[in-house]
C-alpha cells in the first residue's frame, strides 16, 4: 500500500504522527440519509435511500443512520426496506428525546437509536427549554429506549457551545439512564480543530476509556475534515459524517476525505474501502440532483485528469504529479486537450486513440487544438482531435 502513497517525508515527524491510537481502526457512522438530506433542496425517495444504503455497505461504513421515520411515511418505507436488506452495517434510527420518536423506531424493529437534544444555552432558549427539562427528557427517553431493548447513542446538539459543567452532567445523566455511547457534536462547525481535540480529551477524562465516543462535525469554516482528524487524535472512536460532505449550510465532515487523510497522512487504520467511494458518491449526487466540484478530494472528476502540457510531460511518473495512486480510489488517469495543452499532450492523446501522427505534425495539431479550445472555452473532444489530426496529416 505504501508504494501507492507519495506524501512528503515531513509527515513522518514525531509531532505530526503523535497522539493517534493505531491499535484499532477508526470506525465510521454515516448520516447521509438523515443529516445529509437536510441540504437545501435535497429529497431522497425510498428507492434512492435504499440504493445509497447498499452503496454505503459496500464502502465499509460500520453504521448507517437510516433516517427519521416519524418525519414521513416515505422515511418509514425506506427504513423498513433497509432493515430487511441484510446489510453488514448496523442500521441506526434517529430520534429526538421524545417518546413518540422512539416508539416509531421500536415499531419498525430498529435496535439501535441515536437520541438527540440541544444542550447549549442559545439552543435551549430557542426551543424554550431549561436545563431541568433537558435532564428530565434525557433520562426518560434513554430509559424508555433501553427498557425496550435498544442500544443508545446519546447526541447532545451543539455540545461545543454548551456550558461544560452542564454538558458533563447531561452526559452522566444519559449514561446513568442506560446509554452506552456518547457523541460530541459540533453542530455549526464552530470549533477549530485544536479546540475539538482538546474537547474530546476533556470529555474522555470525564467518561473514562471504555465508553465509545463519537465526533460529529460540520464544515462551516472549511475545516470539517481537519476537525474530524483532530477528534481522532484526541481519542474519538467513531467519526460521523456524510458522503461528499452533503448537509445543511456548508455541509458535514466528509467521511471519505477523513478516511483518506487518516490512512495516507497519519498511517491510522480505517475500515472504509475507498475504491468504492466514487460509486457511492455518484449515487448521492444523482439522488440529490447536484454535482460536486471536479476538484473535490477523493471523488472529483478532475483529480487524475491532466490538461496542462507541463504536467503532461510528467504523466509517465504518477508520483511526480499526484500524492497518491488513482488505484486507491478506483479512478482513471487520462490526458485531455485544450488551451493549456502541450506537445507531449498531443503525443499521449494520439497514442491513447491509436492515431499514427508523425512528430512533424505535432506542432500544427497543437496550434489547432489550442485555437479551438480557446475560441470555444472548453476541452476538445476525442472526435474533434481525430478530425484535427486527420486534417493536418492529410
Amino acid at each position: 500500500m505504501q508504494d501507492k502513497i507519495w506524501i512528503s517525508d515531513l509527515n513522518q515527524r514525531k509531532e505530526v504522527q503523535a497522539g493517534f491510537n493505531r491499535s484499532r481502526p477508526v470506525r465510521f457512522y454515516d448520516t447521509t440519509l438523515r443529516d445529509g438530506e437536510q441540504a437545501v433542496g435535497v429529497v431522497f425517495d425510498p428507492d434512492e435511500k435504499f440504493a445509497i444504503a447498499c452503496g454505503l455497505d459496500k464502502l465499509g461504513v460500520a453504521r448507517i443512520e437510516a433516517g427519521f421515520p416519524r418525519v414521513s411515511e416515505a422515511d418509514t418505507q425506506a427504513v423498513r426496506r433497509i432493515l430487511k436488506a441484510g446489510l453488514k452495517a448496523e442500521i441506526w434510527g434517529f430520534s429526538r428525546a421524545v417518546r413518540g420518536d422512539l416508539d416509531a423506531l421500536i415499531e419498525l424493529g430498529i435496535r439501535q437509536a441515536l437520541i438527540e437534544i440541544s444542550t447549549s444555552e442559545i439552543k435551549m432558549k430557542a426551543y424554550g427549554f431549561d436545563q431541568a427539562r433537558v435532564l428530565k427528557n434525557v433520562s426518560e427517553s434513554v430509559q424508555h429506549a433501553v427498557t425496550n431493548g435498544m442500544k443508545v447513542l446519546f447526541f447532545p446538539v451543539d455540545s461545543t457551545r454548551s456550558e461544560l459543567g452542564f454538558l458533563r452532567t447531561v452526559y452522566q445523566t444519559a449514561l446513568d439512564a442506560g446509554a452506552t455511547e456518547l457523541a460530541m457534536v459540533d453542530t455549526i462547525g464552530a470549533c477549530a480543530p485544536e479546540a475539538v481535540e482538546s474537547m474530546i480529551r476533556e470529555v474522555r477524562s470525564w467518561i473514562g476509556p471504555n465508553v465509545p465516543l463519537h465526533f460529529h462535525g460540520h464544515n462551516d469554516f472549511g475545516l470539517g475534515t481537519a476537525a474530524a482528524i483532530a477528534a481522532v487524535r484526541g481519542g474519538a472512536d467513531w467519526i460521523q459524517g456524510t458522503i461528499n460532505g452533503i448537509g445543511e449550510r456548508a455541509g458535514n465532515s466528509d467521511l471519505c476525505e477523513v478516511a483518506l487523510a487518516l490512512k495516507c497522512l497519519y498511517n491510522v487504520p480505517v475500515e472504509l474501502d475507498l475504491r468504492q467511494a466514487r460509486q457511492v458518491s455518484a449515487l448521492v449526487q444523482k439522488a440529490g440532483n447536484y454535482r460536486v466540484d471536479g476538484w473535490r478530494p477523493v471523488v472529483g472528476d478532475n483529480l487524475f485528469i491532466r490538461e496542462s502540457g507541463a504536467v503532461a510531460t510528467q504523466f509517465h511518473i504518477p508520483a511526480a504529479i499526484e500524492p497518491y495512486s488513482a488505484e486507491l480510489v478506483a479512478a482513471e488517469r487520462k490526458i485531455v486537450l485544450g488551451k493549456k495543452s502541450g506537445l507531449v499532450s498531443v503525443q499521449l492523446k494520439a497514442e491513447e486513440l491509436g492515431i499514427k501522427l508523425p512528430e512533424s505534425a505535432h506542432a500544427e495539431v497543437l496550434a489547432r487544438v489550442k485555437e479551438l479550445g480557446t475560441s470555444q472555452g472548453r476541452l476538445i473532444t476525442d472526435e474533434e482531435f481525430r478530425q484535427i489530426a486527420g486534417a493536418v496529416a492529410a
